[in-house]
């Protein structure tokens, strides 16, 4: 296997990278940023949930010939519908959080690709729909509209940062301070939903959900402050989205055919997200193997 960087498709395709890059830092942010109190208040996998009917809204669309600069007005208000309705579910009490997730997840996935395969669609809708497709796929519509979601996403999260932060250490506390708990979470459901619909063209309907949770899991490995996690988790998502874009699109595999390989954004992010992760684990587990040493030392002297 011989490993081929190609750095003419910086210069070449310069402007495509550059709204790939804008697209995806401001939808990298978005979901680190969501991710911390989806994390705290046990609501991770909603991520996953809404991801995979992402998917189902995709197939939909495509199944009826909608076109793709717009296929994200097809997804985004199916992603919002069921981000409420899980919600429901979940409140309800029915019906537990985990297992209406894992009902909408597989259902979706399924019928996903139950459309697909009736529409005559081939596997490499499927593919892309799944891990992201190519960066060349966003055009000028795409990264308009992506970036206002995004803004607007980021701008009702700062305004409501008190509220989020409430609602995410203590429930009961919000209730009783006159906080209305219900809407508040249904808007962090509907905010997340947003966030997937933008990132799902480039990073894909399932990894986009690695974005919501590892960067906030990081995180809180370095920070213990809930504002210092949140900006830290950013800074993670955005440092990894970076990298996973550039090695996705520089780095190429030659396998000894003709052709050459290279791999989709969304599993390169992911990657590198998963890579941060683990240091961060094996650095702090270090850290504390050192100081366990030295206080040892330390209480053997005296």
């Amino acid at each position: 296997m011989e490993i081929i960087i190609n750095l003419n498709t910086l210069v070449n395709a310069s402007d495509i990278i550059l709204k790939g890059m804008i697209v995806g830092v401001l939808t990298a942010i978005c979901a680190a940023i969501l991710g911390v109190p989806l994390v705290l208040k046990r609501y991770s996998m909603i991520g996953d949930g809404l991801s995979h009917m992402g998917f189902c809204a995709t197939a939909i669309a495509a199944a009826v010939g909608v076109s793709n600069d717009k296929v994200m007005y097809v997804t985004m208000p199916f992603v919002v519908i069921s981000a409420i309705v899980l919600l429901l579910l979940s409140e309800s009490g029915k019906i537990k959080g985990d297992a209406a997730i894992a009902m909408l997840s597989t259902g979706a996935v399924a019928s996903g690709y139950i459309i697909y395969s009736l529409a005559s669609k081939g596997a490499g809708d499927v593919c892309s729909s799944l891990f992201g497709g190519s960066i060349y796929t966003l055009d000028s519509g795409d990264v308009t509209v992506s970036v206002l979601l995004a803004c607007g996403v980021i701008l009702v999260f700062v305004l409501l940062f008190s509220k989020i932060f409430a609602i995410s250490f203590d429930t009961a506390f919000a209730k009783s301070a006159g906080t209305n708990v219900a809407f508040y979470n249904v808007l962090l459901a509907v905010l997340t939903a947003v966030t997937i619909v933008v990132g799902m063209k480039m990073i894909g309907s399932i990894m986009i959900s690695a974005l919501i949770v590892f960067p906030a899991l990081t995180a809180m490995r370095i920070c213990k402050q809930f504002k210092s996690v949140i900006l830290v988790a950013g800074l993670i998502s955005t440092v990894c989205f970076v990298l996973g874009l550039l090695f996705a699109t520089v780095i190429e595999f030659n396998f000894g055919r003709v052709s050459t390989a290279s791999i989709p954004i969304g599993p390169s992010v992911v990657a590198f997200n998963v890579i941060a992760f683990a240091l961060t684990v094996g650095i702090k587990k270090l850290l504390q193997t050192v100081s366990k040493r030295n206080l040892g030392k330390k209480e053997g002297e005296q």
